[in-house]
């Protein structure tokens, strides 16, 4: 029982940075109607500014998490100004391969800058763990600050969205960008804002995942950007609280697939549990069916 629960709280853990990377895709998607896929290579060079700021300049690190979260920020606003905006009105495929090529031209451009070498990133959380379970179950600093993030992440952007103007607007152009324009919404500026939040929260993300797992190199945000953006397509692509589910739903499946059924295996299972997910439900668990005028 007591490692089932390990196992689990474990799951929930990574589930809460699944989590936190899929509320930038699903963002994106729900009002910008394209998909990111350079959204996970956000998160690796946000994991080496942290790395840069905390280990090379040797500040705290909480200025090196700000600095993540910051230039993640920059980042996400410059991608979207200089590859995504051009194509506004181009196909879905352009943007699509278009998404494809940012995300490598930030894995080689690490590549140059830090080497192939893999760097041993440290955490930045320094919060003692707790025992329960008298003593047989232990949950780390790294493991309650995750989930803790997911959950103020997840309240405060639900806030922002349906309490502010700024998300206001982001819901009126997610649901007609033309009526949003001629309702005076400058469709750009929101978008332009969508891309900020989401590439912040990548920068969290990459701070969690290395202080998680650390071991930070190019290739660091590959498969965890695949597999949250997994979890935002379960949950329901478009929508927050299926980012949430859908993450949550993805750690814990991984994790404990892991523990009892195959360490090499889990990843087929994660993405086997998708398919039946959309074969049943072709939406996602919280998706809401769209109908196009022809």
């Amino acid at each position: 029982m007591s490692s089932f629960l390990s196992y689990l709280i474990s799951g929930i853990s990574l589930g809460s940075v699944y989590a936190i990377i899929a509320l930038g895709y699903t963002m994106v998607y729900g009002i910008a109607k394209m998909l990111n896929f350079a959204h996970g290579d956000i998160i690796m060079v946000g994991a080496y500014i942290a790395f840069i700021v905390f280990t090379n300049m040797g500040l705290p690190p909480v200025v090196a998490i700000l600095a993540s979260v910051a230039g993640c920020t920059i980042l996400g606003v410059l991608i979207e100004r200089i590859a995504y905006k051009p194509l506004r009105g181009a196909s879905s495929l352009s943007v699509l391969i278009t998404a494809i090529g940012v995300s490598y031209f930030l894995q080689n451009s690490a590549l140059l800058l830090f080497g192939a070498d893999s760097k041993t990133f440290t955490s930045l959380v320094n919060i003692p763990s707790v025992t329960i379970m008298n003593g047989e179950v232990i949950i780390s600093g790294v493991t309650i600050v995750s989930i803790a993030a997911s959950i103020i992440v997840i309240v405060l952007l639900t806030l922002f969205i349906n309490k502010t103007k700024a998300g206001q607007a982001m819901l009126a152009v997610s649901e007609d960008t033309g009526a949003a324009t001629l309702m005076g919404i400058d469709v750009n500026k929101t978008i332009a804002l969508t891309f900020a939040i989401g590439s912040a929260l990548a920068g969290v993300a990459g701070v969690l995942l290395c202080s998680t797992y650390p071991v930070l190199s190019s290739q660091t945000g590959a498969m965890p950007g695949i597999k949250a953006f997994t979890a935002a397509v379960f949950g329901g692509i478009g929508s927050i609280p299926g980012a949430m589910i859908g993450g949550m739903v993805m750690g814990v499946v991984e994790n404990l697939s892991k523990a009892y059924i195959s360490s090499q295996l889990s990843d087929a299972i994660v993405f086997a549990l998708l398919i039946i997910i959309l074969l049943v439900k072709p939406t996602g668990l919280m998706g809401k069916k769209i109908q196009e005028k022809v």
